[in-house]
């Protein structure tokens, strides 16, 4: 199978520093494209102030800029785990800065929220930008002490007028599983519902007490009195967990922990994606998990359905005109500024979220807007079976007995057959994923005809 790889430059101004003076930690987080309130910036500048619980900011940080250089699974057969340099996204939704970052193997997506009680200073601008983790930079980061102020500058006004200018250039070749990485985890993030809350002694002893490895098949954490235990026999009441070491980004942050609270989406036998979100002094430390250790978020296709959606395009560009960069998106709000129906907003914010242009905050169960610095005119592109199916469409291989579908595809010709839980095809794809990674391009391709032929 091939794949392709999206190369984007990273120009930033200076590296980002960490410097101490004053008897003050001064943090300058240098910024690389991305879009604001008013449209695309080079560099855009979005806070500058200082952090409350300055040593907690600093580890969290670290823990986010720490998965994205993290290969919790590697495939049979890989040698070596190959690590990219990968920068942060960083989202200011004005009063609340989001930093955010996938694990090298997509599987593991990490969000620290400063939340409102955590910044002191002015917020220049809302939008989405790349973050500069420089290893001086990390290194200094570990050195903050909790009686330190820790200033906070998100972007760099330094203007490049002269060709003499020292400029930091990072050319990065972007796998686009970062982009359906972030479309696919807010997708699985929405579909999630509170499941426990322990107390932060009982976290520290649940979280410490793991292995640094275990068994890639998916486990039950669940109740047990005032913690946690865990089970091999699936439970409705936990949450599943494949690879224990996909946890461990929580340790760091133990010793700041108010509370450890997690979420699942709808029970699977097979394992399901699980929420995880440390409660902080006016911040939260999030991380999401896929199914199963050994699939990325990249590859589960459940934003397929939203894509191949096509009478929610219009919905979408009106919506998207409405965002603001909102912490918390107000769909009656935006039901009643654009005239659609709630639920056609709810679809159109799954459009959207299919583009990386929302997020999804399980804390406060609601999306929020980002919009992430990658061209996202590629979207389809990078999903070979909503290609396929679109391909398949446009060759006539489809034909219609009642409520059977009948897709030919090279030598064979696949049944597709509606039923009350999802589509089921013949194909050997569908027999081994069921519904689990999202359509198949026969189930697919059967869908879209059905509407064209509505």
């Amino acid at each position: 199978m091939s794949t392709t790889t999206e190369v984007q430059t990273y120009t930033y101004v200076r590296p980002s520093t960490l410097t101490f003076a004053d008897g003050r930690a001064d943090l300058t987080l240098a910024t690389s494209g991305g879009r604001t309130a008013d449209g695309p910036a080079t560099h855009p500048v979005f806070f500058d102030g200082f952090l409350g619980h300055p040593e907690q900011a600093a580890t969290a940080l670290l823990a986010v800029a720490k998965v994205a250089r993290t290969r919790f699974y590697t495939p049979p057969g890989m040698l070596a785990a190959i690590l990219r340099a990968a920068d942060p996204v960083v989202t200011s939704n004005g009063d609340r800065l989001r930093f955010e970052s996938f694990s090298a193997c997509c599987g593991v997506y990490a969000r620290y929220d400063a939340l409102p009680g955590s910044l002191d200073g002015n917020v220049l601008d809302t939008g989405t930008t790349n973050v500069d983790f420089n290893p001086p930079m990390r290194d200094a980061l570990a050195r903050i002490g909790g009686l330190e102020p820790l200033h906070l500058q998100v972007g760099d006004d330094v203007v490049v007028r002269t060709l003499d200018t020292e400029v930091t250039e990072k050319k990065v070749p972007l796998p686009e599983r970062w982009l359906k990485g972030f479309a696919e985890v807010q997708l699985a993030s929405a579909t999630v519902s509170p499941v426990f809350e322990i107390a932060a002694s009982e976290a520290r002893r649940f979280i410490r007490g793991l292995p640094s490895s275990g068994s890639r098949k998916p486990v039950w954490v669940v109740p047990a009195g005032r913690g946690l235990r865990i089970t091999t026999r699936p439970s409705t009441e936990g949450v599943a967990l494949s690879g224990l070491a996909r946890l461990k980004p929580l340790e760091s942050l133990l010793r700041f922990a108010r509370s450890l609270r997690a979420y699942s989406a709808p029970y699977d036998v097979q394992g399901a994606t699980g929420v995880w979100e440390l409660e902080l002094d006016d911040a939260r430390l999030v991380l999401a998990l896929s199914p199963e250790s050994s699939r990325g978020f990249s590859g589960e296709g459940g934003v397929l359905w939203d894509l191949a959606d096509e009478e929610s395009v219009d919905d979408a560009d009106l919506v998207s005109a409405l965002l603001a960069f909102e912490p918390r998106i107000d769909i009656a709000r935006l039901a009643t500024e654009s005239g659609l129906a709630k639920d056609r907003v709810t679809r159109a914010l799954g459009r959207l979220g299919a583009a990386g242009r929302v997020g999804y905050d399980a804390a406060e169960a609601a999306y929020f807007h980002r919009e992430l610095p990658y061209d996202a005119d590629r979207l389809q592109a990078m999903h070979p079976r909503l290609r396929d199916a679109t391909a398949l469409l446009d060759a006539d291989a489809i034909r219609l007995e009642g409520e059977t579908a009948y897709v030919r595809s090279g030598d064979s010709e696949h049944v597709v057959r509606s039923t009350t839980d999802w589509d089921r095809c013949t194909c050997p794809w569908f027999a081994k994923h069921k519904g689990s990674r999202g359509p198949c391009k026969h189930v697919l391709a059967a869908d879209l005809f059905r509407k064209r032929q509505a």
